[in-house]
């Protein structure tokens, strides 16, 4: 029981590296901008719904899409790490990740699901590290995965509804702060799925 909660943690740290719902925060209030409230909050539940669906389905069909494409395990954690570290080190380094951030687009109407779902939450970055985390697992292993994004989904909804207030009592500068942390964890999670795959093919 203690190696799931153990899990448990590791995977939910891997998912708060890659999304962080507080840095996230500004984007959003950048995307929403001139909004009033009642929009801001439909548009967070639609970004929030739409990515874990995507998110969801590659954990669920990981296995198919590996066997589909003839992916390797070994081959998935050598890439899938070098972008996890790719985006790591641009937020170490203060550069908005091209992995995660597009064009955005003036629509309103489109903007919760291009660019908030895709690529913001549900990003090649994100859908890897989740992946990553059921590559020869159980269903046990499975679900918890499963339980933990919906949580950290979750935690993304409500920074976003309440996105001016978290703005304006943690402030920009603490913000960016806790980005560089979580862009350290991330290119240290890059660098051990490196780690694994070379391991895995030797």
């Amino acid at each position: 029981m203690e190696s799931l909660y153990t899990y448990a943690l590791t995977v939910f740290m891997s998912f708060f590296a890659i999304m962080n719902p507080i840095a996230n925060t500004p984007i959003f209030l950048g995307l929403v901008e001139g909004e009033d409230k009642a929009t801001k909050k439909k548009i967070a539940k639609t970004a929030s719904i739409t990515a874990f669906v995507i998110v969801v389905s590659f954990i669920i069909a990981g296995k198919y899409i590996f066997e589909l494409f003839g992916i390797t395990i070994p081959a998935f954690k050598i890439t899938g790490g070098i972008l996890i570290f790719y985006v790591g080190f641009e937020m170490l380094i203060s550069q908005k990740s091209k992995v995660h951030n597009n064009n955005v687009s003036d629509d309103k109407n489109s903007i919760a699901i291009s660019p908030l779902a895709i690529p913001i939450l549900a990003g090649p970055g994100t859908i890897v590290t989740a992946m990553n985390n059921v590559t020869n697992s159980d269903f046990t292993h499975m679900g918890i995965v499963i339980a933990v994004f919906g949580l950290m989904i979750f935690m993304t909804y409500l920074a976003f509804s309440l996105s001016d207030l978290i703005v304006e009592k943690v402030g920009a500068n603490l913000i960016a702060v806790v980005g560089k942390l979580m862009g350290l964890i991330l290119a240290i999670i890059g660098t051990g799925m490196v780690i694994e795959g070379i391991k895995l093919v030797f």
